[in-house]
């Protein structure tokens, strides 16, 4: 289904996404938003952040945190010799 809507452009070179687009898109505040010029036209994806679908793609155990510390501390001492 196509929308037509207008909005303006500030001096800011700023636009409001119209509440009926917002709510078809699912648009939220602090979403990304992908700007992409096809043919002459700007064409407009949201950008949905999965941060919980990266859920247990990184292995973690258990780890010596002091002992981390100390290695991070000579390594940083090293780089700065």
């Amino acid at each position: 289904m196509e929308v037509f809507m207008n909005s303006t452009v500030t001096v800011k070179y700023q636009t409001t996404i119209p509440k009926a687009v917002r709510e078809q898109l699912g648009i939220c505040i602090n979403d990304a938003l992908e700007w992409v010029v096809e043919k002459g036209k700007v064409v407009v994806h949201p950008v949905h952040n999965n941060f919980l679908g990266y859920r247990g793609s990184v292995k973690v155990g258990v780890g010596d945190i002091s002992a981390d510390i100390t290695t991070a501390r000579g390594d940083r001492t090293d780089k700065y010799r």
